[in-house]
């Protein structure tokens, strides 16, 4: 079909999805330029047009051009004075780019490929650092530069890192490196080291080849280089040499670039010239998820019940390592006890310990309940029962209320903490403090009290 005429079609059926000022503005001056090699090349106005439409309407694009082509493309937005220079050196970039330096095939990656973006479970918490990242896979060095994922431990940030490590090796002949910053540390105090003429040469060559000899630098717990202050400055050496080059990086930290104060301010201020993205701890439909992934995955002989699956949800915490874990103590359990069927009773049995561990001792949702319990002086075996009387009914709804405005958990796992109820009625009670606040003031400074009480959780 020819390109004038394909794009024609494509106009009119984005056409109607659109009102016609979103339409006029965005779509209306655009043109096809040509379908090459899985990509299609599409001719904008603007550089606004460039950003807006593969921000706010790729997935249409694509969808469209899929029906009227029956084929997938990767778009590819340029200006009319880009069209001679620039694509055929995107299209040479793309397909035989051979850095110079150490031939590709013995670049020592580190890369794990059994994390892909694959079996990258995504969620709430997680889908927009998700996003970020196969984005930078899909165009390292021009999309987001650098790249700065973090989160508490166990979330999925290595996970991620090393899904856009594969990811690149997989789809160019880019050079990728993988490291923890204890490993930059040692190779940093390695360039002290003499060889046998009595220098360093070497050493100093080895290091700048590894990390400055590269397209896309991935490094892991940046947050410990924090206190070693030349390792730093060398660091900070390294970034801007990349950067400068428009090689890709990507660093992961367990809290933000403003909370890394043993960093210094200049490294601090180079993290946010990118972007960054914040994982966040699962909630309850994404730990059950992860759950039945990991046991399919494991394609266990013995088949867990969909209540103990929701029972590990609700306890065991947010580190997807010990959600993982909890599987498989859960099946040695059970073998060792004879091949007993795993039910509920038997979970609880094996996990006990698991739990205390994966959990802590400090309970947020404990916390809350023994709080409220105290001020409206009942039992939090009270508030956790089934009795209905309004003494202790109108507390249990306050505590719900709290729990799911202070806590990031989810309906159904408060609801697990106060005595199995259903997520609905969770919903139900905090919607009902939610309006009684409005136009209760006594209630709403109870609430401002008990707030105060619980702290900051």
């Amino acid at each position: 079909m020819n390109v004038d005429v394909l794009w024609s079609n494509f106009l009119d059926q984005i056409k109607e999805e659109l009102t016609s000022l979103s339409f006029d503005t965005w779509f209306a001056d655009t043109k096809l330029y040509k379908l090459d090699n899985g990509k299609a090349y599409i001719i904008v106005p603007m550089p606004i047009h460039k950003k807006h439409l593969i921000d706010n309407y790729s997935q249409l694009i694509v969808e469209k051009l899929n029906d009227i082509t029956g084929t997938n493309f990767e778009l590819v937005l340029l200006l009319n004075e880009e069209i001679e220079k620039e694509i055929p050196q995107k299209i040479a970039a793309e397909k035989d780019f051979i850095p110079s330096g150490v031939p590709h095939n013995q670049v020592q990656s580190n890369l794990n490929g059994k994390y892909t973006f694959d079996n990258f479970i995504v969620g709430n918490s997680n889908k927009f650092a998700h996003a970020a990242a196969l984005s930078v896979a899909e165009n390292p060095g021009n999309m987001y530069n650098p790249l700065f994922i973090y989160g508490n431990s166990g979330l999925g940030k290595t996970h991620l890192m090393h899904a856009i490590g594969n990811y690149i090796t997989e789809n160019s002949n880019r050079r990728v490196l993988y490291v923890t910053s204890d490993q930059f540390i040692q190779d940093f105090i390695g360039i002290n080291k003499k060889d046998e003429a009595g220098t360093n040469f070497n050493y100093v060559d080895f290091f700048k080849n590894k990390y400055r000899n590269i397209d896309v630098l991935i490094i892991d717990d940046i947050q410990f280089l924090g206190g070693a202050t030349q390792t730093q400055q060398e660091f900070f050496h390294t970034f801007n040499t990349l950067y400068n080059d428009s090689k890709q990086i990507i660093i992961s930290s367990d809290r933000s670039p403003d909370d890394l104060k043993l960093l210094e301010d200049r490294l601090r201020t180079r993290f946010c010239w990118g972007l960054t993205v914040n994982i966040f701890p699962p909630d309850f439909a994404l730990r059950t998820e992860i759950l039945r992934k990991k046991i399919v995955a494991g394609n266990f002989e013995k088949e867990i019940p969909d209540d103990v699956i929701e029972y590990i949800a609700s306890n065991i915490g947010t580190d997807v390592r010990q959600l993982e874990g909890s599987i498989t103590r859960l099946i040695a359990y059970s073998t060792i006890m004879g091949g007993a069927e795993i039910t509920l009773d038997l979970s609880i049995e094996a996990l006990k310990d698991f739990i205390s561990k994966g959990m802590g001792e400090k309970n947020d949702i404990h916390r809350i309940q023994k709080i409220v319990a105290e001020y409206f002086q009942i039992s939090v075996e009270d508030i956790r029962s089934k009795k209905r009387s309004s003494n202790i009914a109108f507390p249990r709804q306050i505590a719900m209320y709290l729990c799911r405005t202070m806590t990031n958990e989810s309906f159904p796992k408060i609801g697990t903490e106060f005595g199995g109820k259903d997520h609905s009625t969770v919903m139900h009670s905090v919607e009902k403090i939610e309006n009684e606040i409005k136009v209760n003031k006594d209630l709403a400074n109870i609430i401002e009290k008990l707030k105060k009480d619980i702290g900051v959780v």
